[in-house]
């Protein structure tokens, strides 16, 4: 599309600017606001703190599945080994698309949807970033939820899945597995079958999640999930009463307190009678490297990747743009991406001490008492934790810690739908911002009661299957081939150098190798081998009727819809011209792209410095002709494009 070379990219189109006071008169306004605020961008704001900013993308990014899901994935696909291709994908898609979208949204200071006027054309892409962020978030909420109503069961003198009890709805299949150990395990549980079910198992099937038989049953509304979850919305909200600026207060424990909960459960499960016998078959001697072999290993590393990290949500980009211009974005990239990953790892120890005292006292294996995501986190753990001496103690503290990690993505999450909207329709919104936070809240609140009904789970797991999935890599996918392909790759990284300073070339050869081919490769390959092994979504033996598959591929069909009608409209409003022309002008960035601040604009951005509107008659493109504007240099008079022709 564009000249992706040395003062390549394609350039501005010479289209009113939408906020011009904002590039103008605002803009240096701010500057002198922000004398007395503190902030640089006095309009927008800026983190009180870089702490504040490390916190709230750790946590962002420190989620529910470093607990639930990488640990699991690890001894499914050959323990220790699967640690290769998880580091390679971090190194080939996580760190490049991540180090990607906090430069880009650094630079602008514009929330997921505005930032697309680099390519305007793509602009669908910052609306599907939005509302899927929405969709997650509903779910997300939801299994916050189950965390509050577990925590919330805790505070006893013993757990009420400890063993079976008629009061909560245990029956004649309940087995206490506990009373099983490794020398009666013979007598006790060689005659238990398939059918036979733990307390921890119909606790939670029968009692919290009072769960119908299948997705066709509706039935009641739960309300003790109900309430948990007009909860976990009032807190999320309250978070975010005065954006950043309170979420920014909020992370300093909701980011540190689960990794104080960690070290204690680590170093609780590691003192535990056969705690060995899952480190092993976490990542011990068990591990097998033969699996490195399967395609699906290195599928499973690669998402894991790409979801955990938050990319392609819109949530760093909205995350960034608060940064000051100058801050160091490559090195919170390093910081945050390790951390991340190494938390995962941490987990998995953490997870697996504990299920293998479980084995060790039941005299079952470690892969019987093992599980993923919902199993692992409300089933196989809290039966763990009833086993242990204090039991109520020790649940309490995984369940607050599993709440802290859950609400800070979800504050990130509706942070992005949030600032999005703002930056967007800022004469509208941005004196509105509490109201705006206040409907989010209420309507996916609303929404997300469905979550709460007796097929809840179901719906939780429909939506976590396709929302959670092929979008993010599709918009991922896209949103690198908009960036270096369209508006230049080159042009990106001169982008990034006025603010973290001039680099070598040696510096950038590994980003430009991932940015243009190997990291959208990869994303394409993992999307085109998830659809070509698509299995349909099952909840344990459950299977998923038709129409509910049908619904999850509408789901993720709304979300990506929009990148072709609003390109479409882009190019139908584009005006004069041929089809070609119209289309070769809205892939050029908009006029008044550039930094938000009037201080930050040198070089080719020095004519948007006084620009209040449409580009004067000096201007073509949005780029400088002439040598007389403030900042014009050698390179910037190099990389301006005088011709409309791409």
């Amino acid at each position: 599309m564009g000249d992706s070379g040395d003062g390549g990219g394609v350039d501005a189109v010479a289209v009113p600017a939408k906020r011009g006071s904002r590039r103008g008169e605002s803009g240096e306004r701010s500057q002198d606001d922000a004398s007395g605020s503190g902030d640089e961008n006095a309009e927008r704001g800026n983190w009180t703190s870089k702490s504040e900013y490390m916190l709230s993308m750790i946590g962002n990014a420190v989620g529910l599945g470093n607990l639930w899901r990488f640990p699991y994935l690890a001894y499914k696909n050959g323990g220790g080994a699967f640690l290769i291709p998880y580091i390679i994908m971090l190194a080939f898609v996580g760190l490049p698309l991540f180090f990607l979208e906090c430069s880009i949204g650094q630079f602008a200071s514009l929330g997921p949807i505005t930032i697309w006027k680099v390519v305007p054309i793509l602009k669908g892409l910052g609306w599907m970033m939005v509302i899927t962020s929405s969709l997650i978030a509903l779910y997300y909420n939801s299994i916050i939820a189950y965390g509050l109503f577990y925590l919330f069961a805790s505070f006893t003198s013993e757990l009420p899945w400890s063993s079976c009890k008629k009061w909560w709805g245990a029956d004649g299949n309940c087995f206490d597995r506990s009373v099983c150990n490794s020398s009666l395990a013979e007598a006790n549980c060689s005659s238990v079958n398939s059918s036979k079910q733990t307390p921890s198992e119909q606790y939670w099937n029968k009692y919290a999640l009072r769960r119908s038989e299948s997705m066709d049953e509706t039935g009641d509304v739960v309300w003790h999930l109900a309430l948990t979850l007009l909860l976990s919305w009032i807190v999320t909200c309250a978070a975010l009463v005065k954006g950043i600026k309170s979420s920014g207060k909020v992370v300093y424990f909701t980011a540190i307190f689960p990794y104080v909960v960690l070290i204690i459960l680590l170093i609780r499960g590691a003192t535990l009678p056969g705690a060995i016998l899952g480190i092993e078959y976490y990542i011990g001697r068990q591990s097998n490297f033969t699996k490195l072999q399967s395609a699906e290993v290195w599928k499973d590393a690669a998402t894991q990747i790409v979801f955990s990290l938050a990319t392609a949500s819109g949530c760093l980009i909205a995350l960034t743009s608060y940064n000051k211009f100058h801050n160091n974005c490559f090195k919170d990239a390093l910081i945050v991406t390790i951390t991340n990953c190494s938390t995962s790892v941490f987990a998995g120890f953490v997870i697996f001490s504990v299920l293998g005292h479980m084995a060790y006292t039941t005299g079952q294996p470690v892969s019987e008492v093992a599980d993923a995501g919902f199993g692992l986190a409300f089933v196989a753990y809290p039966e763990a934790l009833a086993q242990l001496p204090i039991s109520p103690l020790w649940s309490i503290l995984f369940f607050l810690m599993f709440l802290t990690l859950g609400l800070d993505s979800q504050f990130a999450t509706i942070e992005t739908v949030t600032t999005g909207l703002v930056d967007e329709f800022p004469n509208f919104f941005r004196k509105r911002r509490l109201p705006l936070l206040f409907s989010v809240c209420m309507l996916l609140f609303l929404l997300g009661l469905t979550t709460t009904t007796q097929t809840g789970i179901y719906w939780v797991n429909l939506v976590d299957h396709f929302c959670g999935g092929w979008g993010l890599l599709v918009a991922a996918a896209l949103e690198l081939i908009g960036i270096n392909w369209i508006y230049g790759g080159n042009r990106f990284i001169r982008d990034i150098e006025m603010m973290i300073g001039k680099k070598s070339q040696l510096f950038w050869i590994w980003w430009r190798a991932c940015w243009f081919v190997i990291s959208p490769l990869l994303l394409i390959a993992i999307f085109l081998w998830s659809i070509i092994t698509f299995q349909a979504p099952t909840y344990g033996d459950v299977v998923y009727p038709m129409w509910a598959i049908a619904l999850g591929w509408c789901m993720i069909i709304f979300s990506l819809i929009w990148i072709p009608i609003i390109g479409v409209w882009k190019i139908i409003k584009a005006g004069g011209g041929t089809i070609w022309e119209r289309f070769q002008a809205v892939c050029r960035p908009e006029a008044d792209w550039g930094p938000y601040l009037a201080q930050h604009r040198t070089g080719r951005y020095a004519h948007l410095v006084s620009s209040q509107g449409p580009p004067d008659k000096e201007t073509t493109n949005g780029f400088s002709t002439g040598s007389s504007h403030p900042g014009s240099d050698a390179e910037s008079q190099k990389e301006v494009r005088y011709t409309t022709a791409l």
